[in-house]
């Protein structure tokens, strides 16, 4: 069976939450890990996703500690679909919460 592994990074603005992991986890960049594997018998090269991983670094004060945890595609997607509408909400509010200029 050939597989492969692709890593791409995603950007939180605010914490967030996903499915199966405790607590929240803090706003910044996260690592994903995408392995596929190749689909057999078709006439072109076709692969299949067989699991996602979030990369969680230094969580709980141990320097160098890194956790890989497995999750979906949707949850992933889900959470990145929340911290947008999250960033969007505050900075609407932040302007409309701006000083006035000075009315004459």
């Amino acid at each position: 069976m050939n597989m492969r592994s692709t890593r791409s990074t995603v950007t939180f603005s605010n914490p967030f939450t996903l499915p199966g992991c405790p607590g929240n986890l803090p706003a910044g960049d996260y690592e994903v890990l995408v392995e596929e594997e190749l689909l057999q018998g078709l006439s072109f090269e076709a692969y299949r996703r067989t699991a996602t991983y979030l990369t969680v670094r230094e969580r709980g004060g141990y320097a160098g500690w890194t956790e890989l945890r497995a999750i979906s595609d949707s949850d992933l997607k889900e959470a990145l679909s929340r911290d947008r509408d999250a960033t969007e909400k505050n900075n609407h509010s932040e302007a409309a919460l701006s000083p006035q200029e000075d009315l004459k």
